[in-house]
């Protein structure tokens, strides 16, 4: 039987999921394969011979008779074997969110995806975010709108392929302007361009740098809402957070220390409305 998925990585708050990220971004790739071929382990050769004869389309799930399935889970064989990119298949995507559900529903709560992909795991908890906007704050407009941009604003994702990252963003803007009914020459629709840029970013969760040329160290920026149609924006190096774990550890020597002085923001963009965030105010 494969092992069970650790999905710890994906769901909670940003400072908490970070700390596990040097250990578990290799591994997510890995499980990925694992749980695909249905087994426990694969050895280094025995993994470099699926990469190089994996089709484009895996034995994953069942239909409603009880047949075996075919799901697209690569887009080539050479991306497999050059990334180790294989797609997780919806079932399974929304096996694991369950297993979080509270906090996958929860309008604030933030998602962190260290190998994003196109969005597998971020445009369903999304949804399911945009759910509970619906549920508490369907009956007004304003609040609906601003709830909408701060749940997306909760999720962050970062992808080493440049294709990725864009169809990434791309779908995450066309769920939430869709939603919303919005129009591509709004403000809203380019606050959401603008939260995306910074949200899901092109780079190397292990080196926690941006692949960019230079390459800089990736920054997250911390939304919170304020209410009355105002944001507040803060910047956060991503190297920094992934320290935060071990200042709170029960037991450790810092235990007893909180937030220490060195989890700072790098910038504080202070308050926000939409149309400053629109217009690159952020």
């Amino acid at each position: 039987m494969a092992e069970a998925p650790d999905t710890s990585r994906m769901s909670g708050e940003l400072s908490g999921a970070t700390g596990r990220m040097r250990e578990s971004a290799v591994p997510l790739v890995r499980r990925r394969v694992l749980v695909a071929l249905g087994v426990a382990d694969l050895g280094a050769a025995a993994f470099g011979r699926v990469a190089r004869s994996w089709d484009l389309e895996l034995v994953m799930s069942s239909s409603t008779a009880g047949e075996p399935a075919l799901l697209p889970l690569v887009k080539s064989r050479q991306r497999v074997a050059d990334h180790g990119e294989v797609f997780t298949p919806p079932e399974l995507v929304e096996a694991m969110i369950n297993l979080v559900r509270a906090e996958a529903e929860r309008i604030d709560s933030r998602f962190l995806e260290p190998a994003c992909g196109s969005g597998n795991f971020l445009v369903p908890v999304l949804l399911r975010k945009l759910a509970t906007v619906d549920a508490r704050y369907g009956s007004s407009d304003f609040e609906r709108r601003h709830h909408a941009l701060l749940a997306l604003m909760s999720i962050y994702g970062i992808e080493l392929l440049a294709d990725n990252v864009a169809e990434c963003r791309q779908t995450l803007s066309e769920v939430l302007s869709t939603h919303l009914g919005l129009t591509a020459s709004d403000d809203w629709s380019r606050a959401i361009t603008a939260v995306l840029a910074v949200n899901i970013v092109h780079g190397d969760a292990l080196s926690m740098q941006t692949l960019t040329q230079p390459p800089q160290p990736i920054t997250f920026a911390e939304w919170s809402y304020l209410g009355k149609g105002r944001y507040h924006r803060r910047d956060f190096r991503f190297d920094a957070l992934t320290q935060m774990s071990s200042f709170g550890e029960e037991g450790s020597l810092f235990a007893d220390l909180g937030k220490h002085e060195i989890f700072t923001p790098i910038r504080d963009h202070g308050t926000l409305s939409v149309a400053a965030i629109a217009g690159g105010a952020a």
